[in-house]
């Protein structure tokens, strides 16, 4: 840490579930262009979650030089925390210039601009953005020439012009040294050192549930293989990591760029567990050499949206690509011949009628199954994502709405929506909410997940099949009560709820 006292702060809000963190990879991404530029320093909500960070920066904007204040907020739990957070700092200290990124100011710019303890929204990525916004602010010059801003005048929301991003490979590194990295390193199904990485910018994709696709607009930029195998060297280095996770949107759009990192990893002799996000259909066609390096070089899952057993409504998603649902088939049979593990996620529920949707998408999950039964599944309701499409259309027809404040926002409802875990869709009937957690709770028992740690000991599996093989091989999904008992003795894993 710096000793300079810092011109801005940059907070990342609670997120996490105590115990385990991640770096926070977009305040370190702002810091590559403030270093040297402008003081500042990031405060890690997720570290030490007893604290009252809120209280804490009150505290030193009171007593300190600190004039700005940056927040990133994702949507979901983070906006629940970062809402009452941020109100409670402006009325305390009024001030202070509060500026907010991230997913949701992007996917809601007006709604952030307009409420009263909100002074500027950065909006996409802002690593160019913020410190062109505090050269404006500091030289007392109009914010209006600033492009990628959002922010409120005279009853109006101003829109400046977008900004394009900055590739990652013009960036400095992360300036790791502002953040406790030791804190940072996990335990995980990947490794006893597991930390984390973000390579690349964006998805080339429009994907009309997914709330990258404002913030990206089709572009995808990443690192290049040799700058990746340069700080996954320096990761082992110093701080002995086993595993990385790689938490971009699409980590392996490019073939090539994964086999040249492979083939790096490999040179190196790295011993070094990874994971990342995928599309099935690009992966799919990957050749059988490249699917050879992923795994000696140690691939060990990637996370696909498989989203639904129908193409059309694939098609209504706007997937975008070639997806099918007999391509996701054919992914798990062929991530089984390399022993790599997928992990496919399903959108149930879809309109214009969930409780088919629901059981064509049982039908295809036990057929997946069948193929490979290591893919983790992870299923989640349908809920509105504001791009246009057939999908929004039904459930605006339904009379589905969004919220129009943030206070509305931080509400445990849209919160559980924004997760896709919402009981308040006038879509979703109470009948399709049962069937979907009773499937769950059944197949989840019957194939618990090969990742979970807390199932060591080599008895338990064979007894969770066997009190869930008759409900599972019969389809009896309904009141699955002895095996919510076994879950709450037990605690096994529940992708759907609690990750992996």
């Amino acid at each position: 840490m710096t000793s300079e006292t810092p011109l801005i702060l940059l907070y990342n809000p609670k997120v996490a579930k105590s115990g385990y963190h991640r770096l926070p990879h977009s305040l370190l991404q702002l810091g590559t262009l403030l270093e040297g530029r402008y003081p500042y320093e990031i405060i890690d909500g997720n570290l030490d979650q007893e604290r009252d960070r809120a209280g804490e920066i009150i505290d030193r904007v009171r007593h300190e030089n600190i004039r700005y204040l940056g927040v990133t907020i994702m949507p979901g739990p983070q906006l629940q925390r970062a809402v009452p957070d941020i109100k409670r700092i402006k009325a305390a200290c009024p001030d202070l210039t509060v500026i907010v990124g991230g997913y949701f100011p992007t996917n809601h710019p007006n709604t952030c601009a307009t409420d009263p303890a909100i002074d500027y929204v950065v909006l996409s990525a802002g690593e160019d953005t913020l410190p062109a916004l505090l050269d404006a602010l500091e030289q007392r010059a109009d914010p209006r020439t600033v492009a990628g801003l959002a922010f409120a005048r005279d009853g109006q929301v101003i829109h400046t012009p977008p900004r394009p991003p900055h590739h990652p490979n013009e960036l400095p590194w992360y300036p790791y040294h502002k953040v406790p990295v030791a804190r940072y390193i996990n335990r995980t199904h990947l490794g006893t050192r597991t930390l984390s990485h973000h390579s690349s910018f964006g998805c080339p994709f429009f994907c009309n549930f997914c709330a990258v696709v404002n913030l990206a607009e089709g572009k995808w930029l990443p690192e290049s293989a040799e700058r990746l195998g340069e700080l996954t060297q320096y990761f082992v280095d110093n701080w002995q990591i086993n595993a990385l996770e790689f938490h971009d949107n699409n980590f392996f759009t490019s073939e090539k760029r994964v086999a040249a990192y492979a083939e790096d990893l490999l040179r190196r002799g790295l011993k070094v567990a990874w994971w990342g996000e995928g599309r099935i259909d690009t992966m799919l066609k990957y050749s059988d050499r490249t699917w050879e390096l992923m795994r000696d070089a140690g691939l060990k899952m990637v996370f696909m949206g498989a989203e639904s057993a129908d193409d059309e409504t694939l098609k209504k998603m706007n997937k975008g690509g070639t997806l099918t649902a007999d391509k996701t088939l054919a992914l798990a049979a062929r991530a089984r011949r390399y022993d790599i593990v997928p992990e496919f996620s399903f959108i149930l529920g879809n309109p214009p009628d969930p409780h088919k949707d629901i059981e064509r998408g049982i039908e295809f999950i036990r057929k997946v199954k069948e193929i490979n039964p290591a893919v983790e599944i992870i299923m989640y309701r349908y809920d509105p994502v504001p791009l246009a499409g057939e999908m929004w259309l039904a459930a605006e027809a339904s009379g589905f709405s969004f919220p129009q404040t943030l206070d509305e926002w931080a509400d445990p409802k849209w919160v559980r929506v924004q997760l896709r875990r919402s009981a308040d869709t006038p879509w979703f009937k109470d009948n399709d909410r049962e069937l979907m957690r009773n499937f769950e709770t059944v197949l989840n028992a019957y194939y618990p997940t090969t990742t979970d740690r807390r199932l060591r000991s080599p008895l338990w599996r064979p007894i969770l099949k066997a009190l869930s093989g008759w409900r599972y091989n019969l389809r009896f999904y309904r009141w699955p009560r002895e095996l919510e008992a076994v879950q709450k003795r037990i605690r096994y894993q529940r992708p759907e709820t609690s990750g992996f």
